[in-house]
């Protein structure tokens, strides 16, 4: 394959209309007690930026900036946005949330509506950031983890006689390759992912690889620790009355439905 190159181009406006909306979406979160959400989100904007900082700009070399605008700080914001709102609603998608048709909308809503906003009230003179990413120098280690992550999940369901406790690995693949889909199309729809100079089969091609690697092959580690977690804690980080075991607390998931209830409390 050739090189794979992520690239965005956008007005600070967008970084100003984005901020706003993660705090109107942390403070939904916070109003409706799902604390144990919030910190996964807060946890997942860490761990993207010293990935995204760390690893593909200080050792791999794949991250450049133009317009003389601060390459950490751009990274800081796109981090937490990403890493918080995404791995918020992954949460909210595996816990089953009551409100998950609600959530869901608003979050890909905001995605289509942020670089509208920002095209209708930026002034003409701003000019635009452009950051790009090549990926050659890790796709590579991305999809061994992608094989490893679910590999362990597929002997684990073939060594467990209890149907009740096997993995939904048809679930977890719909999560992890929709939700980035979503962020990546409304990237491309709103002119943002790979700018107006890609030719749009190679933006159709970043949109596709994206989608099924790089959210989707944290999905096994994720829903390992979340059901480690909520077997112990619910939502209000308060502690199970009955502890339950990882492999009880994944059949009490696959078990629940979503607006059955509310979830893992």
């Amino acid at each position: 394959m050739s090189e794979i190159i992520a690239l965005r181009e956008f007005s600070p406006f967008y970084i100003l209309f984005d901020s706003i909306f993660l705090i109107f979406f942390a403070a939904l979160l916070i109003i409706k007690k799902k604390y144990l959400t919030v910190i996964v989100g807060l946890l997942a904007g860490i761990l993207y930026m010293i990935v995204d900082y760390g690893i593909f700009h200080l050792i791999c070399g794949s991250r450049s900036i133009s317009g003389g605008h601060s390459l950490f700080l751009v990274l800081l914001w796109m981090s937490i946005s990403y890493g918080f709102t995404n791995f918020t609603w992954i949460w909210l998608w595996i816990s089953k949330d009551k409100h998950l048709f609600e959530w869901s909308p608003l979050i890909l809503l905001w995605w289509f509506v942020c670089p509208l906003l920002t095209e209708t009230f930026t002034p003409k003179n701003i000019p635009d950031i452009v950051i790009q990413r090549t990926t050659s120098g890790y796709h590579g280690y991305m999809a061994a983890i992608l094989f490893i992550g679910y590999a362990g999940i597929i002997i684990y369901n073939l060594m467990q006689g209890d149907r009740a406790k096997r993995i939904n690995i048809a679930w977890l693949l719909a999560i992890g390759i929709l939700v980035q889909f979503g962020w990546e199309a409304g990237l491309l729809i709103g002119g943002i992912r790979s700018a107006h100079t890609i030719p749009i089969g190679e933006k159709l091609r970043t949109l596709t690889v994206n989608s099924l690697l790089e959210t989707n092959l944290g999905m096994p580690y994720i829903y390992l620790i979340f059901t480690a977690v909520t077997s112990r804690f619910t939502e209000q980080l308060g502690r199970r009355k009955e502890k339950l075991t990882v492999t009880e607390r994944i059949a009490e998931n696959n078990g629940e439905r979503v607006r059955s209830g509310d979830s893992a409390s």
